[in-house]
């Protein structure tokens, strides 16, 4: 069996402010997750989330005023 390495990104909307996340999308696939990291400690911790749980995370944030974020 082959493991698949994350292929790592940001945002397009991060401005290197420094508090920014990265995300692994390439594993939704073949593993049903989104592994995601601080991108200021890449040899950090990486919190795996269902996909599915990320979609609705994602789909909640983009529908909040931007006052409550």
């Amino acid at each position: 069996m082959t493991t698949e390495s994350p292929r790592w990104f940001k945002s397009s909307y991060s401005n290197n402010g420094g508090n920014c996340i990265e995300v692994a999308t390439n594993l939704v696939a073949p593993h049903g997750i989104v592994p995601v990291r601080d991108s200021k400690n890449p040899s950090g911790p990486v919190l795996h989330f269902a996909a599915r749980a990320f979609a609705s995370f994602v789909a909640d944030v983009k529908t909040q005023e931007p006052s409550v974020l």
